[in-house]
């Protein structure tokens, strides 16, 4: 006969290894997805090899475009930064929010006398309004430590990402550039230099791994947001050299330049020192997602990698081309405002590899709340959709994206507002009232404005964002009275000569085999005098 008592004790043991079991089990089962969040400055839809780039090397961002999706229409909310960030923070388009320029661009009076355009650029928000809930405030109320690492610049304090649902910030204020270049010394008072020659970009994807590791138990939203490519373009003699050798094996092109319509255009990816920072950044996504391998992370979480404008084709530092798109950071057309659009979910099987469906900035902050089983904030108005649905090989409705952007460019743009329905996209002009049509299906590098054969079309779509600019309260430009046409006309006609002269000298000086910035390469090597 079994003793009862023995059989009681064995069966109470057997119920509570059970329940422990299960218990252990069930925080992987249920724990909500860990967010890596990876935003590239100024880089454009094609600087990766993944997305056609036979020049750039970028194996580890390709990596999370072979593993998730990419989004072949992803777009910015704006051609510049601070808009096109404070979207992806706050789900909303630029006119919603009201940072239209990047912070610290002039406007009205002071911008024309500088200038000498034709309007006057409108005064715009110089911060996160406090009211606004972002993307980190709503998943940190939800238990999610969050994480800043890099380039902010939406505003100075008390507008910091410590004050906007960031738990810990490495590098990022109110700047929109590496104050001090990509190699120590920088300046930077939120991140100190370890050792002279130390990368920043290197950095802070350590930063980023550091932080995985040290909440590895609890759900995380980390936002890494790095200054690379912006300029000043710099790199290390090695990488530079060895982008220098393989333009010359690609052959170098006798010229690399044209005119747009304001400014000379970059036509072809040979430049060494910036593919060279591209190759940095890279591996700097490397060391994250090689960290969430080795904690065994990466099948619990969520990859967003993207830009915040088009590549700098023209202005600044004319770094590369967005070829075939037209234009590049601060354009109205798709070089402008096309990004490389990854997302990969690892907890969502047979994924589309590839989805042909307009999406935008604005769309990250519902999509992440969605996976998060995060609800919307109340009275949080979001303007974005959730991409969850295409992820799973679904379909979303038709819808229009708005962008508003009522300044100048220092790449060349011209002050529009852009509405983007279908296949069709229209560009109203500031300057002078005009609009432009085109049929992004049949003509994706804008070369024939159509609006002459679709007047029906262009009116139903004028009338939609001229709606959308009075319901948001959008501010446009005004007429600068002080214009002078013929000081324009002159500056443009050394545009067209001395400048782009002195692009294509500037241009075949880095691919000589002797090319040397400096003694130190950029503050990349320590020398000893």
């Amino acid at each position: 006969m079994v003793n009862r008592k023995l059989f009681g004790v064995f069966l109470v043991c057997f119920l509570i290894s059970f329940t422990s079991c299960k218990d252990e089990e069930s925080p992987v089962e249920n724990k909500k997805p860990n967010i890596v969040f990876i935003l590239a400055d100024d880089l454009g839809a094609h600087d990766l090899s993944y997305a056609g780039s036979t020049y750039y090397e970028t194996p580890n961002i390709d990596a999370i475009a072979k593993e998730g999706v990419s989004f072949v229409q992803g777009y910015a909310a704006a051609q510049v930064c601070s808009p096109s960030r404070a979207s992806i923070m706050l789900g909303q388009s630029t006119a919603r929010h009201g940072i239209t320029d990047w912070i610290g661009a002039a406007t009205g009076k002071k911008w024309g006398d500088e200038r000498n355009t034709k309007v006057l650029p409108p005064e715009y928000e110089r911060a996160l309004k406090e009211e606004d809930i972002t993307i980190a405030e709503a998943l940190k109320a939800e238990g999610y430590k969050t994480f800043f690492a890099g380039k902010w610049h939406l505003g100075d304090e008390p507008y910091s990402p410590e004050n906007n649902g960031f738990d810990i910030n490495k590098g990022g204020w109110e700047v929109g550039s590496p104050k001090g270049g990509y190699y120590a010394p920088w300046d930077n008072p939120k991140l100190d230099y370890k050792h002279e020659g130390e990368s920043l970009t290197k950095r802070l994807g350590q930063e980023t791994a550091d932080f995985i590791t040290d909440n590895k138990d609890k759900p995380f939203f980390a936002f890494l947001s790095f200054y690379a490519v912006h300029g000043p373009i710099e790199t290390t003699e090695d990488k530079w050299r060895k982008y220098r050798n393989k333009a010359e094996e690609m052959g170098i092109k006798s010229t690399g330049y044209k005119m747009e319509r304001i400014l000379p255009i970059r036509t072809v990816q040979d430049n060494p020192i910036y593919a060279g920072l591209i190759e940095t950044m890279d591996e700097a996504v490397g060391i994250v997602m090689q960290r969430l391998k080795e904690l065994g992370l990466d099948d619990n979480t969520i990859v967003v990698f993207t830009s915040d404008n088009g590549g700098v084709a023209s202005g600044d530092a004319f770094s590369t081309t967005n070829y075939p798109l037209r234009g590049g950071k601060g354009y109205q057309w798709e070089g402008g405002i096309r990004e490389p659009y990854l997302i990969k979910a690892p907890m969502f099987k047979n994924t589309p590899k590839v989805v042909d469906y307009p999406v935008s900035g604005i769309d990250f902050y519902p999509t992440l709340l969605e996976f998060a089983g995060v609800d919307i904030p109340k009275n949080h108005l979001l303007e974005g959709v959730s991409l969850v649905p295409l992820l799973k090989g679904e379909t979303l409705a038709e819808r229009p994206l708005f962008w508003h952007y009522p300044h100048y460019g220092n790449q060349g743009g011209e002050p529009v507002s852009i509405i983007r329905k279908g296949d069709w996209k229209l560009i109203h002009y500031y300057e002078d009232g005009r609009d432009e049509l085109y049929n992004l299906k049949q003509d994706l590098d804008e070369k024939e404005n159509v609006l002459g054969k679709r007047p029906q079309l262009a009116q139903e779509l004028k009338k939609e964002l001229t709606d959308y600019l009075t319901q948001t309260g959008a501010k446009r430009p005004e007429v600068n009275v002080d214009y002078d046409g013929i000081k324009a006309a002159e500056l443009q006609k050394k545009r067209k000569t001395e400048m782009l002269q002195n692009l294509e000298k500037q241009r075949k000086e880095f691919l000589k085999s002797d090319f040397e910035p400096n003694k130190n390469w950029f503050d990349s090597k320590t020398t000893k005098d």
